[in-house]
């Protein structure tokens, strides 16, 4: 092996303003992205996986800063950290979308008759409470169900196919301590997600 070829490879052009650059636009989305998953996983409650991906955000941190501090002369190398620090932020997110982790409750205000939606929901599995209110249009029933954020948009799809003109209102929920949930197969989501156990309402 030609030590004086590698060694010339790693301070030519190329390299100093277009490979390195890279290497560490590509570091700082793979370690924003882990602290945007971080910072929701800590926020959810997650105590054992928020600590494993501080690890490793703040290593690769440490070794995309480490060749910044290295070539303080090459311009290329800031932009490179500050692009890729927004373009983590932005995969973290849709990492998180894709992921769907977390538990929902969805709330919904029907503005006709509910007993076919609630049946059909309680068919599927879904634990519903409904309760009488008086609304801006007279007495009618409101029902909530509270389940995992990936088949929020399942419910949200038959809600509008029995009551198009339903308000409803979906909040993310922290912890949950019994209810009623659809019991499935185990995933990687419900691996990552420790609020994913059968609950009961």
């Amino acid at each position: 092996m030609n030590l004086d070829y590698i060694a010339g490879f790693f301070d030519n052009d190329t390299f100093m303003f277009i490979v390195l650059p890279l290497l560490i636009f590509c570091f700082r989305i793979v370690d924003q992205s882990i602290g945007t998953i971080r910072l929701i996983f800590a926020a959810k409650g997650m105590k054992k996986l928020a600590p494993v991906f501080a690890f490793f955000e703040s290593f690769i941190w440490l070794v995309a800063i480490g060749q910044i501090m290295k070539h303080l002369d090459n311009i290329y190398c800031y932009v490179a950290f500050a692009g890729g620090y927004a373009a983590g932020n932005y995969f973290g997110i849709l990492l998180e979308e894709k992921l769907s982790i977390g538990t929902v409750v969805i709330r919904v205000i029907p503005k006709k008759d509910t007993t076919d939606l609630i049946t059909r929901l309680r068919q599927l599995n879904y634990g519903v409470t409904a309760v009488d209110v008086d609304g801006m249009l007279g007495p009618t029933k409101m029902f909530f169900t509270t389940v995992r954020r990936k088949e929020s948009h399942h419910v949200i799809n038959i809600i509008k196919e029995f009551n198009p003109a339903a308000f409803y209102t979906i909040d993310e929920v922290k912890t949950v301590s019994g209810g009623h949930f659809e019991r499935k197969n185990k995933s990687i989501f419900s691996i990552l997600n420790p609020f994913q156990k059968t609950v009961k309402s």
